[in-house]
């Protein structure tokens, strides 16, 4: 559960991040990070518009420069983008300022004002850094871990069932690792979200 879901002390680490949305209303946001690329990307689009469902994809700088039409083919369907570094660095292995490097790089294709730090690690600088600058930290409320080769799709799908509540943050990947969980487990995530009567929201 300390993955699925972060614990409370572990949201204070980064108070001002975004975590849930409106645990007021039945609405959950869905994220995929890692992507575009072509061997997942169009599939996930598909299935979001079989849904009716809008979603934030956190964008890899390098995936959007090498594949340019699957980053406009995400917003002319109507999806929000967010920033996830230009290579997917983590701020624990690297200099604030190469890692804030990076992340402009990224920003310089993507043009967001939403940044998620890969594997969920910023540091404390790069995080009151960001903030300073107007950029908002996007965390979750429930990592799916379908990239994990340890689960099954219905392990993720049970994940989504488990876990998700009003206003949940929803972490998908857009990714290799994740793509054939995803064919079988997130058309039943989302019809089973819609049946519990969750309406899918963006992130503003």
């Amino acid at each position: 559960m300390f993955i699925e879901q972060p614990p409370r002390i572990f949201r204070w680490f980064y108070p001002h991040a975004l975590w849930r949305i409106d645990r007021h209303r039945k609405v959950v946001y869905l994220t995929f990070d890692d992507g575009p690329i072509p061997e997942a990307t169009p599939f996930i689009l598909d299935v979001l518009d079989r849904f009716d469902a809008k979603a934030t994809f956190f964008m890899v700088g390098d995936n959007a420069v090498k594949y340019p039409h699957l980053l406009q083919e995400v917003l002319r369907r109507g999806h929000r983008i967010g920033n996830h570094t230009y290579n997917h660095i983590s701020g624990a292995r690297h200099t604030s300022w190469t890692y804030l490097a990076n992340i402009k790089k990224a920003n310089d294709v993507l043009h967001s004002n939403l940044f998620r730090p890969p594997h969920g690690w910023i540091g404390m600088v790069q995080y009151r850094v960001l903030r300073y600058i107007g950029i908002k930290v996007v965390m979750w409320d429930v990592v799916t871990r379908d990239y994990s080769r340890l689960l099954t799709a219905d392990d993720v799908l049970n994940n989504v069932k488990r876990y998700t509540r009003q206003g949940s943050i929803i972490t998908f990947h857009d990714s290799q690792k994740s793509i054939d969980k995803l064919k079988h487990a997130l058309p039943e995530a989302l019809a089973w979200l819609k049946q519990q009567g969750y309406e899918f929201g963006v992130i503003e």
